[in-house]
């Protein structure tokens, strides 16, 4: 019986454009706390021993500090932890993994899975790796690997790749994609007793059998993930294979798709559903608008939109498909006259008539009434 901590796509020194100001260096952190917390599981759930497969960093660029970083929170995971080499940072020359940095602080208890031999990791467990040598591959190594690997031998085989399964992609032909069907072929041939998959950040079962899984990113990355921050705990014995999911991240990346906004109970609504998430300083959210407002409703929805952006981690509003709808009773009471009024219905009539000036006069209208009101 062998039980393990299976995990990957780390991605340590991953940055994320969309953040407010100050958050970056906090979600480094998260990723460094992730890798610490996979220790801590791995104890309380009697890991022999933690396997990463594939992008632990987020490039062979990485700068020293993120290695050096990495190599401390590794000191502090008290199971051996074998790395896989993958796509982002590939086993060649110019790999993180080579660099003096990495060869003079890595733990003792860190191996590199660098080639396919066999490396045995406990009494009857042996691990055969897949490692990429490059960022881009013809043949996924996975699928070259399983192409001349022979059937194991009185040993549990664990195998470890790296790659998007065929049916994730409509371009199946792609270079570097996974053909299931060899995989599953690979586990009837006694060739592996368990796949281990790395690079889909949502934790995946791929197999009836329970023998095929991607464990996903133990922390969050984007918005397209439907279920990332976890591990998989993994346990072989005879012909039982058990696999649980375990939450580590701390970090949520959520999109809403498409709020519709044409009232004002719309706008009412959105403002309570933002105010009621908790965790905002660790969420990361995207809003998609849609729908038409009149001017104040606009203003109004813009004031609400500011001030969930000052306290979320990152706020993202796509608003191309929100029109505004001015109305005379907008404008009723403001005082404008001459110039100032000119300049309104010259900016109303670029609205009404839409086109690749409608947004930039939208956005002076609105700032325009703003400052008028904010006088009054």
């Amino acid at each position: 019986m062998i039980r393990f901590l299976h995990t990957a796509d780390w991605q340590l020194g991953m940055t994320r454009h969309f953040f407010s100001a100050g958050v970056q260096e906090r979600y480094s952190q998260a990723r460094f706390d992730a890798v610490r917390n996979l220790g801590r599981i791995a104890v309380e759930e009697d890991c022999a021993f933690m396997l990463v497969c594939g992008d632990a960093f987020e490039s062979n660029q990485v700068d020293r500090r993120t290695v050096s970083r990495a190599c401390e929170a590794l000191k502090d995971v008290p199971v051996p932890v074998y790395i896989l080499p993958a796509n982002h940072d590939p086993f060649n020359a110019a790999s993180v993994y080579q660099s003096s940095t990495f060869a003079a602080q890595k733990p003792d208890h860190v191996t590199v899975l660098d080639d396919s031999g066999p490396r045995e990791v406990a009494a009857g467990v042996e691990i055969v790796a897949a490692p990429w040598m490059a960022k881009k591959s013809v043949l996924n190594p996975l699928e070259a690997l399983l192409d001349r690997l022979p059937p194991a031998t009185g040993k549990i085989r664990l195998v470890a790749g790296h790659g998007i399964v065929d049916r994730f992609t409509p371009d199946k032909d792609a270079p570097g994609v996974l053909p299931l069907d060899k995989l599953e072929l690979a586990l009837r041939e006694g060739k592996a007793d368990f796949i281990a998959l790395g690079d889909r950040h949502s934790v995946t079962k791929l197999s009836p059998s329970n023998r095929i899984w991607y464990s996903g990113t133990p922390e969050s990355t984007d918005f397209r993930e439907d279920k990332s921050g976890y591990a998989l705990v993994v346990e072989l014995e005879n012909e039982r294979v058990a696999a649980r999911e375990v939450r580590v991240g701390k970090w949520d990346f959520i999109e809403m798709q498409q709020v519709d906004l044409n009232h004002a109970d719309d706008v009412s609504s959105l403002r309570q559903t933002l105010q009621a998430l908790g965790n905002k300083e660790r969420t990361v959210m995207r809003l998609r608008l849609y729908g038409g407002l009149p001017l104040s409703l606009r203003v109004e929805l813009q004031k609400h939109l500011e001030a969930a952006g000052d306290l979320f981690a990152g706020f993202d509003v796509r608003d191309d498909h929100l029109v505004m709808v001015p109305e005379d009773a907008d404008f009723a009471d403001l005082g404008f006259t001459g110039f100032a009024d000119k300049t309104v219905a010259r900016l109303r009539e670029q609205i009404e008539a839409g086109g690749p000036e409608a947004g930039e006069a939208r956005d002076a209208l609105l700032l325009l009434l703003r400052l008028a009101r904010g006088a009054a």
